[in-house]
């Protein structure tokens, strides 16, 4: 994104991003960086941290309030990140220990998807039952 000289300070030109987290999309305006206030993603700043429900995790003091670098806010809350600066996309993934327990249970999350009909099915409504899924992307 381009940035204009403005006597000795750089200024970014704000983009909106699509931040993708828990299936949904939201639009975030943003400069070349992607600053994130943790609200966005269902945070909350309390004197003992970032909290989300019952969860809290510390900040470090060099942390401003305010916007968090998006690979920063990732790492503070344990959520692996992928970031598309060039398509102003970032994609917040599942927390790995909520990842490792669904490994270890051996049960796959339920979905849903059309067949070439488009009559919806459900994965739960196979459960017990032997099912191929054939998945095809034509990159």
């Amino acid at each position: 994104m381009p940035t204009m000289d403005v006597g000795s300070d750089t200024v970014d030109h704000m983009a909106t991003w699509t931040v993708i987290d828990e299936q949904q999309n939201r639009g975030v305006e943003s400069g070349d960086t992607l600053m994130l206030d943790p609200t966005v993603l269902g945070w909350e700043r309390k004197p003992e941290g970032l909290c989300r429900d019952d969860i809290c995790v510390p900040v470090p003091a060099d942390v401003a309030s305010g916007p968090i670098d998006a690979s920063r806010l990732a790492g503070l809350i344990g959520r692996p990140i992928a970031i598309d600066a060039d398509e102003r996309v970032a994609a917040f993934a599942a927390p790995a220990a909520d990842r490792a327990d669904t490994l270890r249970s051996g049960i796959a999350p339920d979905f849903e998807l059309p067949d070439i009909n488009g009559v919806l099915h459900r994965l739960r409504d196979f459960r017990g039952k032997k099912v191929v899924l054939y998945a095809y992307a034509s990159w």
